[in-house]
């Protein structure tokens, strides 16, 4: 009898996979993952709490998501030409792009190193994926990205912007140039938008009917309500609800996303706390003498002498950050530091200066 195993039924592209690894945080301060470190005023989580005691959880959520989606489009000021489509966060969406686009032979281009979820929904989906490298200094190569783009003819472009994990904004003119350019759809991912000074590419959607803009709320302070939503003409967004699953955003997380949207303020203030703190972890990274990377984002990348022994050294004194030695030659001994709060800051920067670096 034949041995029915995922050796000789899973895919070989998905069985070399590695799962994306959460490490584990219990008792850490945690600088690892890109989380706004700020929770909710009292006053306001009082609120929620009331909200969700009366959503009615025996109910399926509201399929359109019609009131939703006008919460969002009104905390994100987001054109009405435009529509949008709901995920259960914004690697649903990538997912859902991904396997809308996943022809036979279809391949998917992006900046290499950038969000690792571009590469496995690709994957995952079937599509081919290649990646251009960035330069050493995380500048965008447009002019080998082009050459690919020629070369290549992807169905599907990713551009993350500002870019994950180093943090940098590439030049908004370089972007549109490669929409331009590209045979198929280009995916402006913005996570980070909220902490890039107003850069958005939002307004090109009028312009260009092959651009998508991808956004989350986990960066603004939500990440545990994993919502995120792509923005683009209805031609596209038609095609990708046919492949969302139902009810995919559960009532919990509406009702809330819902309330703390009209709430922006609060969110807003979190956010300029975050990018004053950016530049103060920013200033003390220079003092210490660690090459550190400019960011438009609410993280900063640096390269150390030894990044494994350095995040293990970190770790036994209480802090959690994220390592990128391995994943990448141009990320060689590099730590990704997510902005904390001033106290937490402080303690990375004194951990920083006790350890070689």
């Amino acid at each position: 009898m034949t041995r029915r195993t995922p050796g000789s039924l899973v895919r070989d592209e998905v069985r070399s996979l590695q799962a994306y690894h959460v490490p584990p945080a219990s008792g850490l301060v945690k600088l690892d993952a890109m989380e706004n470190p700020y929770r909710l005023p009292e006053a306001l989580a009082a609120e929620m709490g009331a909200r969700l005691a009366a959503v009615a959880v025996n109910r399926y959520p509201d399929p359109s998501g019609a009131s939703l989606k006008q919460a969002l489009r009104e905390a994100m000021a987001i054109p009405d030409s435009q529509e949008i489509v709901l995920g259960n966060g914004s690697d649903e969406i990538l997912q859902i792009i991904a396997l809308a686009l996943a022809r036979p032979g279809a391949a998917a281009l992006s900046v290499e190193p950038s969000f690792a979820m571009y590469r496995i929904s690709s994957i995952a989906t079937g599509l081919r994926p290649i990646g251009v490298a960035l330069r050493p200094d995380f500048s965008l190569d447009e002019e080998a990205v082009m050459r690919a783009l020629e070369a290549e003819r992807p169905a599907l472009t990713w551009i993350a912007y500002p870019n994950n994990p180093t943090g940098n904004l590439f030049p908004r003119e370089a972007v549109v140039r490669i929409v331009d350019a590209a045979p198929g759809l280009v995916v402006v991912d913005e996570a980070y938008y909220a902490f890039a000074g107003g850069a958005t590419m939002l307004a090109e959607l009028e312009r260009r009917d092959n651009l998508v803009v991808v956004r989350t709320v986990s960066k603004l302070g939500l990440a545990g309500l994993r919502l995120g939503c792509a923005i683009g003409p209805r031609a596209w967004i038609e095609q990708f609800e046919k492949l969302r699953l139902p009810y995919n955003v559960n009532v919990l997380s509406a009702a809330a996303a819902e309330l703390l949207l009209a709430h922006r303020e609060v969110l807003d203030e979190q956010t300029r706390r975050i990018v004053a703190d950016r530049g103060r972890l920013e200033a003390g990274l220079d003092a210490l003498g660690i090459e550190r990377f400019a960011s438009a984002a609410n993280f900063v990348l640096a390269r150390v002498a030894d990044a494994p022994a350095a995040f293990e050294a970190l770790r036994q004194r209480g802090i959690l950050v994220r390592t990128l030695h391995g994943s990448h030659p141009l990320l060689a001994h590099c730590l990704r530091f997510t902005v904390g709060t001033p106290e937490e800051n402080h303690r990375l920067l004194e951990a920083l200066r006790s350890i070689p670096t």
